[in-house]
């Protein structure tokens, strides 16, 4: 131990020169025996309070406090004696011989061996504690009578004569005893109270930690799927790149092809319209005029000729097309989108498709069943149990498992729904709302967002003026999430759950419409 080297001498006190023996310390650091102090301060009462050793004088009686190192240290140094020898503390009855304590009466101010305890008054002022001979801290400073009560109003231990006569007088008062078992029931309850709170605390520690854990595990994931997707990304961006110079280079080869043969057919009618200027010339030079109009009619049907056929060659010319090289790059692109959502999704959602047969008469349904509109005058749909008896519709594509993402456009005004619906859910009436205990929604009116579940409304602090957005579906982690579909994309907001049926992309249009993006 790290006290092993310390001597005897060292940890004995200075008034009874042996080892300390529930050793207290003073104010001004020194320490004794409990009892050597005690009685150094007896003797001191009436002429003034000061340290036996250092002279330190005190204005009124000092506390002592107990130096439970120091007593640990002591009590090392002798290991074979028993907690009573410890103490130092003897029966005060055993005359003849050397006994030590095992109690210490208050009221007596005495100690009593385990023969003596046995035959001492049993009445209920004659409290036994475990040997001391330091009692003071059980007597009233001003009455130094024992403290047999306890002030409820002041939240102190007093005497008899502070409850009779002195400053506690009239105040509600218990014994000793009562007081402390009413405070150890409110100890029990509080550590009823503070050990069920550790419990929850630990509970929440534990959850918070699964928590980082797992995001921990799901970022790494989907940092790799990220990194593997970008790689796969290049390789295809570099491929689309490559393919689309060469398409280029092609119709560049193909134009400048077909200009060299136009350029070279044109030089040659250059030098043959070269060789009959100079025919023309001598004509012009000549001064027989039958020689002149014999020879140009000739020449001028072969020049006319010539001129149309040279000018029908220039129009024969190939053009370089832009918005081709663009389309392909469009669709290349498209192709690689595509593929990105089957890599990140388990299921192609952009094949979502409406449900007809779930439709209310009050709702119309494009032809490629991708849209629903409000419907001015009601329709004459054929009655089915599946169909709804207002403005709603589900889904044929039904989500049973993985994860599913798509996008919704809504009108810019009226209101519009969009969310997910278990297919048990209502279909008369408006208790089937989209929104209600069967299925969870985003709500867009012109001038709020919100989101609903259980007719339960939260508003949404974002901007109503957004009519685009994205619905991401992770059904195994019951997590259904809105996105607003701005630069950059924000988060409206998630619903955590456990979902226990199949689901249905589900749409509620008044006055607006609502269509389900097509990502092909």
């Amino acid at each position: 131990m790290a006290f092993a080297n310390v001597s005897e001498e060292e940890l004995s006190c200075s008034i009874c020169l042996n080892v300390y023996q529930d050793p207290v310390m003073l104010r001004c650091g020194h320490n004794f025996c409990s009892s050597c102090i005690g009685d150094v301060l007896d003797a001191q009462e009436g002429s003034g309070y000061s340290c036996p050793q250092c002279r330190m004088e005190f204005a009124e009686r000092p506390a002592l406090h107990r130096n439970i190192t120091l007593r640990n240290i002591a009590e090392s140094l002798q290991p074979n004696i028993t907690e009573q020898e410890r103490s130092g503390i003897l029966c005060n009855y055993c005359i003849n011989s050397s006994v030590p304590a095992v109690k210490t009466c208050v009221h007596c101010e005495a100690s009593l061996c385990e023969g003596h305890v046995k035959v001492h008054n049993k009445a209920a002022e004659h409290v036994l504690i475990e040997p001391t001979t330091y009692l003071e801290n059980r007597k009233c400073s001003v009455h130094k009578k024992i403290l047999e009560y306890y002030c409820n109003e002041d939240s102190v231990c007093i005497c008899v004569s502070c409850r009779l006569d002195g400053e506690h007088k009239g105040h509600q008062v218990d014994s000793i005893k009562i007081a402390f078992e009413k405070k150890r029931e409110r100890l029990k309850s509080n550590f009823e109270r503070l050990s069920s709170q550790k419990v929850q605390a630990k509970s929440h520690i534990q959850m918070l930690l699964d928590h980082d854990s797992k995001m921990k595990k799901d970022t790494t994931c989907i940092k790799k799927k990220i990194t593997s997707l970008f790689i796969e990304l290049k390789k295809q961006l570099d491929a689309l790149e490559q393919n689309i110079l060469h398409e280029i280079y092609l119709q560049e080869g193909l134009v400048s092809s077909s200009v060299c043969d136009l350029i070279q057919h044109l030089e040659t009618e250059v030098d043959k319209f070269s060789e009959k200027i100079i025919v023309v010339e001598k004509l012009c030079n000549m001064t027989d005029p039958l020689n002149v109009l014999q020879e140009h009619g000739e020449d001028n049907e072969t020049i006319t000729g010539e001129h149309q056929e040279s000018e029908g060659t220039a129009t024969s010319v190939k053009h370089f097309h832009q918005e081709e090289t663009f389309i392909t790059l469009l669709h290349g692109l498209s192709r690689i989108m595509r593929e990105v959502s089957i890599a990140m999704f388990a299921q192609t959602d952009s094949d979502i498709i409406l449900d007809r047969d779930t439709a209310g008469n009050n709702v119309n349904i494009s032809e490629d069943l991708k849209t629903v509109s409000w419907a001015e005058q009601l329709n004459n749909y054929p009655e089915n149990p599946t169909r709804f008896s207002n403005n709603r519709v589900l889904s044929k594509t039904v989500f049973s498992s993985g994860r599913h993402y798509w996008e919704v456009e809504t009108g810019k005004s009226g209101v519009c729904r969009l969310g997910v619906a278990y297919s048990s859910i209502d279909r008369r009436g408006y208790q089937g709302m989209i929104g209600d205990n069967k299925s969870w929604c985003l709500r867009r009116t012109e001038n709020k967002l919100s989101v609903l579940h259980n007719y339960e409304e939260i508003g949404v602090a974002a901007p109503a003026y957004r009519h685009s957005f994205g619905v991401y579906l992770d059904y195994e982690a019951g997590q259904l999430s809105f996105y607003e579909l701005c630069d950059p994309i924000r988060h409206i907001h998630t619903f955590t759950t456990t979902f226990t049926e199949p689901l249905h992309a589900a749409l509620l249009v008044y006055s607006s419409f609502a269509r389900i993006k097509d990502f092909k």
